[in-house]
C-alpha cells in the first residue's frame, strides 16, 4: 500500500498541470478572440437622412448606462463602437429585431451627419416599454397647501406617501370607492350640434363657458354625466386650438348658469365636500388637487395642488378615492409613448395623504 502512493501524487499532478494547461489554453483562445474583434468608427455606419420631424420617428430609446454600444449590424460578431452617453443626444428607434433596435443617431446633434447603428435591447428601453422601476414618484416641482404657494419643496413627503401598487389591489380597492359615480342624465340630449336640457315643453341650450374661447371659435363640450349629490351638469369643455381642458359644472333648471369648474375629471366626495382631479400637465408630469365646495354658494377652496413630475395620467375618469385618505389613478411613466403595434406599458399608483393634513 505505500509503494502506490508515490504514484498517485505524480498522477494528481499530472492531472492538475495538465488542467492548468488546458485552462490557460481556453483563456488564450478568449484573449485572441476579443484582440480580434473588429472596432468600428463613424465612417463605418450607414449615412441616413436625420429626423427633422419627431412625429414621424416610430419609437424612442434611452438607457441608464454611462457608456454605450453602437453595432454595424444587428449581431454580436458586428463591429462596434464604444462612446459616452450624452443625455442631450437623440436615440431614435426605427426597427426591432431579436435582440436589437435600429436607431438613427445624429453625431454631436447634427442632422446632417447622421448614422444607421443597431443597439442592444438589453442596453436600451424603447419608450413603449418603459415602467416604473426605479422612478422617484415622490419628486414634484411646486405644491400649494391651503392657498399657500411652495416651490421650494420637491418631495410630496410632506403632505403624505405615494407609492406603485399591483392593477390586483387598484381593481380591488375601486369596488369601494367613495367619490360619487357620476351618472347620464337622459333629459340632455344632442340637438342640432348643441346639448339641450328639454323637460315638458321647456328646452335650455348648454353653450360653452364664456371663458373658454379662441380668436377662430372652434369649441366644442361634451356630456359627461351629472353629480346627484350637486345636481349640477358637467360637461367637457376643449378647443383644438387650445390644450387646456375644462370639466364645467352647470345648473340647468331654470337657465344653463355656469357655477364652477375644474381642470380634470372631477372625483366629489359629498362626506367631504371635496372634489378632486388628477390631469397630465402639458409641461411637466400630472397635476393633483383637492378642493372644498361650498352648497350654498359654489365658491371652491383649495385646500391641495401638486404638480408631480415624473408620471404622466393613463385614464382620468378612472381616479377614485378609496376613502377619506387614499387616492388611486392609472399612469404611465413620463417619457412612455405608444409606438406602431405597441401599447404603452400603464401602472397603478396610491396617494395616501396625511391623516391630519386638512
Amino acid at each position: 500500500m505505500k509503494i502506490a502512493y508515490p504514484f498517485f501524487i505524480a498522477a494528481v499532478v499530472t492531472l492538475f498541470i495538465g488542467c492548468q494547461s488546458q485552462t490557460k489554453n481556453t483563456e488564450s483562445i478568449q484573449e485572441v478572440t476579443q484582440i480580434t474583434k473588429k472596432n468600428a468608427t463613424f465612417t463605418d455606419f450607414k449615412k441616413v437622412k436625420g429626423v427633422n420631424n419627431v412625429l414621424e420617428v416610430p419609437f424612442e430609446l434611452t438607457t441608464q448606462l454611462d457608456s454605450i454600444r453602437f453595432f454595424t449590424a444587428p449581431n454580436m460578431d458586428a463591429a462596434q463602437l464604444k462612446i459616452a452617453y450624452n443625455k442631450f443626444d437623440n436615440y431614435y428607434g426605427f426597427e426591432e429585431f431579436d435582440n436589437f433596435y435600429s436607431i438613427h443617431y445624429s453625431i454631436n446633434n447634427n442632422i446632417s451627419n447622421s448614422i444607421e447603428a443597431f443597439v442592444l435591447k438589453s442596453e436600451f428601453t424603447a419608450a413603449f416599454d418603459m415602467t416604473l422601476e426605479g422612478v422617484d414618484l415622490y419628486q414634484i416641482r411646486s405644491s400649494m397647501y391651503k392657498a399657500i404657494s411652495d416651490v421650494k419643496t420637491k418631495s410630496f413627503e410632506k403632505y403624505g406617501s405615494i407609492t406603485e401598487v399591483s392593477e390586483a389591489e387598484f381593481k380591488a380597492s375601486s369596488k369601494n370607492r367613495s367619490n360619487e359615480l357620476l351618472v347620464k342624465n337622459p333629459l340632455i340630449q344632442l340637438k342640432d350640434g348643441n346639448w339641450v336640457y328639454s323637460e315638458n315643453t321647456r328646452e335650455v341650450i348648454v353653450t360653452q363657458h364664456e371663458n373658454i374661447s379662441t380668436e377662430d371659435g372652434y369649441l366644442s363640450n361634451e356630456y359627461i354625466g351629472q353629480s346627484p349629490y350637486l345636481h349640477l351638469e358637467i360637461f367637457k369643455e376643449y378647443s383644438a386650438e387650445v390644450t387646456d381642458t375644462y370639466y364645467s359644472f352647470y345648473q340647468v333648471k331654470n337657465d344653463a348658469e355656469f357655477k364652477l369648474f375644474t381642470a380634470g375629471y372631477p372625483q366629489i366626495l359629498p362626506a367631504l365636500k371635496w372634489i378632486s382631479y388628477i390631469s397630465s400637465n402639458d409641461d411637466v408630469g400630472s397635476n393633483f388637487e383637492v378642493g372644498k365646495f361650498s352648497e350654498k354658494t359654489y365658491n371652491q377652496e383649495s385646500l391641495l395642488y401638486v404638480n408631480f413630475t415624473n408620471f404622466k395620467i393613463a385614464n382620468e375618469t378612472t381616479a377614485f378615492w378609496a376613502d377619506n385618505n387614499r387616492f388611486y389613478a392609472e399612469v404611465f411613466p413620463v417619457n412612455s409613448k405608444a409606438s406602431k403595434g405597441k401599447k404603452q406599458k400603464s401602472a397603478f399608483i396610491k396617494i395616501q395623504l396625511k391623516t391630519d393634513l386638512f
